[in-house]
């Protein structure tokens, strides 16, 4: 019994001294800061982003390299209360903080964002700096803060009377209830988009009824999320972008992409919305636009009505779609020139039948950021509606001539006919990724590639030697099989490429003619 008091005994003696080591220790004894901070940048450069709009948050690390744990006695921005920086120390928010300990050989995190109202901008563009202060028994420290503001044209919904936000009726549910979406017609002194500034748009902006919203060549409209252009019917979408001389600055194109400007978003699909034809819309012209990074890029939704297109369009190039580049329903498109990269589901689907001109296009989906397994181009002629039902719409034309169709998938054709409407389509000097290995397609009358009532001078599955197909540069390279394939009398029709290159001699396939430039 005795040993057993003793070891109970030392057991408590031994546990009391443990626990008096874990709470019974004096605190850290921690030394004002002599000035010896060391930081993982001398300067925070934050990227450009718009006035009003939050930057991506970035951060610094702070480094005590003595042997002795340190208290800093300030940590503040310069600017104080006033600055439009806003910082994180070890997880608290603010803009000045006291006492802050940091352990030796040890180190912590300051995060950083920004935010300028649009009231303190007065030019198109400027350099808002500040800087972080760490004060000390010596000296005080310091960590410069750099952004680049711009300045643009914000046009949002308007807030109601109510608290609730403006919205447009897109119609009724099967049960009689408005659909709506957050969003608000554009005044007759919103309808010209010009080059001056850039245009930053929040929920969608409709064109209304009976009127034209234009785009001036170099115009610059950036969406936020869930954000986007919706043409009423009667309405109508003119872009009037030129040829640049600077591919790479593009100053003459039009360019529509997300409000996100940090080089993190430059690549990131489905930040924004859609650009929305709705049935009835007409007389929709585009010229020399890029649309990137968007949900669905064009939307375009016709009536059955084929007199007359509900969208030409020409030069232009959609890529890095979250769902699709092109989605068309029931609708009238002539497309030259175009340029349909890659895209999360299907790079173009003409759904619904209608009447489509496809002449020196690409259609190139080499999605980069996922699995994919539609194909590229799918035409149909029937969908199933919300009861389940299979409707039907007359395929009067899909005609592609001098066009690339090509992805990273084996197929990236997807041909889907109801025998209870037309299906009438044509491929002339095309080339098509068709490698049907499982021979799943080969009694299938949709794809027989020897019938030249449907299919005419087609380059199956050859090496098209793109530049870089995942930065979307479809240009050619010399071995390439769709250089001097194309039909010399559609050419006629698109004579000089893209980038102004004549298809006067022997064309290529496609919207790039190969030059030795390339």
């Amino acid at each position: 019994m005795k040993k057993v008091i003793l070891k109970y005994v030392l057991f408590f003696s031994l546990a009391t001294a443990l626990l008096c080591g874990a709470s019974c220790r004096k605190d850290f004894d921690f030394q004002p800061s002599s000035g010896n901070l060391e930081f993982s940048k001398d300067t925070v450069f934050l990227d450009t982003v718009f006035a009003n709009i939050s930057s991506s948050t970035y951060s610094l690390k702070v480094y005590n390299r003595s042997s002795e744990d340190i208290q800093i006695p300030t940590i503040r921005l310069e600017n104080g209360l006033e600055s439009n920086y806003r910082l994180n120390v070890d997880g608290a928010s603010g803009k000045e903080f006291e006492n802050v300990p940091l352990l030796a050989k040890d180190s912590l995190f300051i995060f950083i964002e920004v935010t300028t109202p649009l009231d303190e901008v007065n030019q198109n563009q400027f350099l808002y700096t500040d800087a972080i202060q760490f004060a000390s028994t010596n000296a005080t420290q310091k960590v410069e803060l750099v952004t680049l503001i711009k300045d643009a044209i914000f046009l949002y919904p308007r807030e109601l009377s109510d608290g609730t936000t403006e919205t447009l009726l897109l119609g009724l549910d099967e049960q009689g209830n408005e659909i709506r979406i957050e969003g608000f017609f554009l005044e007759d002194d919103e309808l010209i988009f010009t080059n001056e500034k850039p245009y930053v748009i929040y929920g969608y902006a409709a064109v209304p009824n009976e009127r034209i919203a234009s785009f001036q060549a170099g115009a610059r409209v950036h969406f936020h999320k869930s954000s986007g252009i919706l043409v009423s019917p009667n309405g109508s979408l003119q872009i009037n972008g030129a040829l640049s001389t600077d591919q790479e600055l593009l100053e003459n194109e039009v360019i529509f992409e997300g409000d996100r400007l940090e080089p993190e978003f430059a690549t990131i699909p489905g930040q924004w919305g859609t650009i929305w034809f709705t049935p009835g819309s007409t007389e929709n012209v585009i010229n020399y636009l890029t649309i990137k990074n968007a949900t669905i890029g064009l939307l375009v939704q016709g009536n059955g009505n084929f007199d007359s297109a509900n969208l030409a369009i020409t030069n232009s190039q959609i890529y890095n779609s979250l769902n699709a580049n092109l989605r068309a329903r029931t609708a009238k498109i002539n497309a030259e020139n175009l340029v349909l990269g890659g895209a999360g589901f299907v790079s173009a689907l003409l759904g619904m039948g209608g009447d489509y001109n496809f002449n020196h296009t690409t259609i190139a989906n080499y999605w980069q950021n996922g699995f994919r397994d539609t194909p590229g181009l799918i035409i149909t002629n029937s969908e199933e509606n919300a009861q389940n039902e299979i409707i039907t719409s007359d395929l009067v034309n899909a005609n592609f001539t001098n066009t690339i169709i090509d992805g990273n998938r084996r197929i990236e054709l997807g041909l889907l006919k109801n025998d209870d409407a037309l299906f009438q389509y044509n491929f002339n000097s095309c080339t098509i990724k068709f490698n049907d290995i499982s021979n799943q397609f080969t009694e299938n009358p949709l794809y027989d590639f020897e019938n030249t009532l449907l299919f005419n001078s087609i380059f199956l599955n050859g090496e098209l030697s793109f530049q870089n197909v995942s930065e979307n540069n479809f240009s050619l390279m010399q071995n390439s099989i769709a250089i001097d394939n194309g039909n010399p009398q559609a050419a006629q029709l698109v004579p000089i490429d893209i980038l102004g290159v004549s298809r006067a001699n022997l064309p290529d396939i496609g919207v790039y003619e190969y030059t030795t430039e390339n």
